[in-house]
């Protein structure tokens, strides 16, 4: 199949990079050019814009960092809708708003496309091994087109309805349990810290227990040795995460007091100087901090 890819950031490029390696034909546009390179030497085709990138595609995967990335990419006189042939799928893998999605799905209805959502949750390593568990809504003839590929990207693909929008608002909700678990390892750690228990020791006993899960193995250690570099999840794009998960629960009356902690657990850890050169585990040098336990970095 041909396709179009369009962002080859930290998750886009391997995922791209398995797509190729499943025999598809790929036109692949970056913002960066350098970040072409390996695609273009593995037999993709370079090319100047995402219209060209669309042209031609029966399919276009987009994998960018946020709503006004998106938007940047899929609208205007080079973006995909212009340069896309009637009848073909965007399948938007970004993390972005339900509210963003909700137009994006008006906007290709409008121009005659398919748009399906298929949010991922794993890092880039699980990226590079197939290994991302993916959420996908849209349409049921869009999702039937969708899925065999993106059976090829992930160790799973959940379908989470029709409407796009939905499979952004799990991604967020997921999200925020990440920053949650995130909070509270910082705090055991706190406590286990100030009770002369180490605090690696600690992480250890947990997640080869009761807490044996991924996330907890991921972001124990790191949490647990102070290590918040280099990003796995940058800490500026978990804070998005975050400010986008509390507009949708707003926007639907649902209260959440965990997740607004966790907003000014954020800001206060970017005021400390933590940033996108920082993973989101550094969410966690608050709790350490006001601890007395933390580490200056």
């Amino acid at each position: 199949m041909e396709i179009g890819f369009i962002g080859l950031g930290a998750m886009g490029a391997p995922i791209a990079s398995n797509l190729l390696a499943s025999g598809h034909q790929l036109r692949v546009y970056n913002r960066s050019p350098e970040r072409t390179e390996p695609l273009r030497a593995a037999g993709a085709t370079v090319v100047a814009s995402p219209a060209v990138a669309a042209h031609s595609a029966e399919v276009v995967f987009t994998m960018v960092a946020d709503d006004a990335a998106l938007q940047s990419v899929t609208f205007g006189d080079m973006g995909i809708v212009a340069g896309a042939q009637p009848g073909a799928l965007h399948i938007s893998m970004s993390t972005i708003s339900v509210d963003s999605a909700r137009r994006l799905a008006a906007r290709h209805r409008e121009a005659g496309l398919g748009f399906v959502s298929a949010t991922v949750f794993g890092r880039p390593d699980s990226a590079a091994q197939r290994k991302l568990f993916v959420m996908a809504a849209g349409a049921e003839d869009h999702l039937k087109l969708a899925l065999p590929l993106l059976q090829q990207v992930g160790q799973s693909v959940g379908v989470v309805g029709s409407d796009p929008w939905q499979a952004n608002l799990v991604k967020l909700i997921g999200n925020f349990m990440l920053t949650a678990l995130v909070e509270t390892l910082g705090e055991a750690c706190a406590v286990a810290g100030k009770a002369d228990i180490d605090p690696m020791r600690l992480v250890e006993l947990l997640t080869t227990t009761v807490f044996n899960a991924p996330p907890y193995r991921i972001y124990g250690p790191a949490i647990a040795a102070q290590r918040f570099q280099p990003p796995g999840f940058a800490l500026p794009l978990g804070q998005k995460d975050n400010r986008l998960m509390l507009a949708a629960a707003e926007a639907l009356g649902v209260p959440m007091p965990v997740a607004s902690l966790v907003h000014d657990r954020f800001l206060a850890v970017r005021a400390r100087g933590f940033g996108a050169a920082h993973d989101l585990s550094a969410l966690a040098f608050e709790a350490l901090a006001n601890a007395g336990v933390a580490r200056l970095v």
